[in-house]
């Protein structure tokens, strides 16, 4: 009797087929995580002489999900398999256009995407390794060819991914295509001219070294800390803790300054006492101040200047500048409050004062 019902055809196929194509679909269902974990942990096992700073969690959180997808297109591979198409559908087979052609070259598309997903996260773990190897020189220029290589190793890999569908699934003539793009080269080069510019200015970053990943630069108006250099962009953590996409072609056109190279932050300022103060307090204020600036532990002796400089509208102007022998920008704004705390306590010793802007208005008397 259950024979007799499992050998019952309903669109072309037996009920026990049916059975085996919901019998393999949940199985895979079921044990896609555990099959996955076991593929994982397998891989690790292969790179864990390697791998041990990282961890076998890294690892499972960065290839868990794309193993995943090749589990379960595989599985329904497997349980398809078991179905046929009806014959009166009339359906073409898989080498002409057709329903069935679509459904295979489909699968085979995204067994490949599933597979490129799961190298790429593999180059993703690799560039851990290597990062975590370059940190423990003092050099940054290493973490910068770490990134580097790791997106062009990326690049390569979908480009090949690409080129390999259009050869095996829809049967294209690379050599054929490859040339032909020699013909539209000017125009996809048209077409992409800004990607190309930054490509380049990628290469020059990478060539001449005007910056390496954790140097303070200042491009423009911009200012803050590398974080990231890729082949289109760099990307910044500005002082106002900002996360700021950069093309590569700005970042070589424009004037840079990479604060991390300076050997000292300079300070200039002026303050303005009041038109009231004697000559001798001026040059006794000035005379203090340049002492108390130069005996200071954390500026330089050398480039100090302070001196009367201005006639301004309200007061008098002394010019103050100095260079405190740190680049560390905390350090710098101790200091300049230190040397701020002492100007007014030396302005204030010579009897003086700070001047602030004021209007005098001179009334004339009319003439009777």
């Amino acid at each position: 009797m259950i024979q007799d019902i499992m050998h019952r055809i309903f669109l072309g196929n037996t009920i026990e087929a049916y059975a085996w194509f919901l019998g393999i679909a949940l199985l895979g269902l079921i044990f896609k995580r555990l099959l996955s974990k076991s593929l994982a942990y397998l891989g690790y096992k292969l790179l864990n002489r390697h791998a041990s700073p990282i961890g076998y969690t890294k690892f499972d959180a960065l290839v868990e999900k794309p193993l995943g997808i090749f589990i379960l297109l595989i599985t329904f591979y497997l349980a398809f398999d078991r179905l046929e198409f009806p014959n009166n559908w009339n359906l073409v087979p898989t080498e002409k256009f057709g329903l069935r052609m679509i459904l295979f070259d489909g699968f085979q598309i995204a067994i490949i995407f599933s597979l490129t997903w799961t190298f790429l996260r593999l180059i993703d773990f690799f560039a851990l390794i290597l990062m975590y190897k370059a940190s423990l020189t003092e050099s940054k220029a290493d973490d910068q060819l770490v990134s580097f290589i790791k997106e062009a190793l990326k690049v390569i890999l979908i480009i090949l991914s690409v080129f390999f569908i259009l050869g095996a699934i829809f049967k294209l003539n690379i050599a054929s295509l490859i040339a032909g793009l020699g013909i539209g080269g000017l125009a996809i080069a048209l077409a992409a001219k800004e990607s190309l510019e930054n490509l380049l200015g990628s290469f020059t970053i990478f060539l001449d070294k005007p910056f390496t990943i954790g140097d303070i630069i200042k491009v423009g108006t911009i200012e803050g800390t590398v974080e990231h250099i890729g082949f289109r962009s760099t990307r910044i953590r500005t002082v106002e803790k900002t996360y700021l996409t950069v093309p590569n072609k700005k970042m070589v056109d424009s004037e840079l300054d990479n604060l991390s190279l300076r050997l000292q932050r300079r300070v200039k300022f002026n303050i303005s006492l009041l038109y009231e103060t004697r000559i001798e307090q001026f040059k006794g204020i000035v005379a203090d101040i340049q002492a108390y600036i130069d005996n200071h532990p954390q500026i330089n002796t050398v480039e100090n200047v302070v001196r009367l400089h201005h006639f301004a509208d309200s007061g008098i102007e002394i010019m103050i500048v100095y260079f405190v022998n740190s680049k560390d920008n905390d350090i710098c704004l101790n200091v300049r409050q230190e040397v701020n705390y002492q100007i007014m306590e030396i302005v204030h010793k010579h009897g003086s004062d700070f001047a602030y802007p004021t209007t005098t208005v001179l009334m004339k008397k009319p003439v009777e």
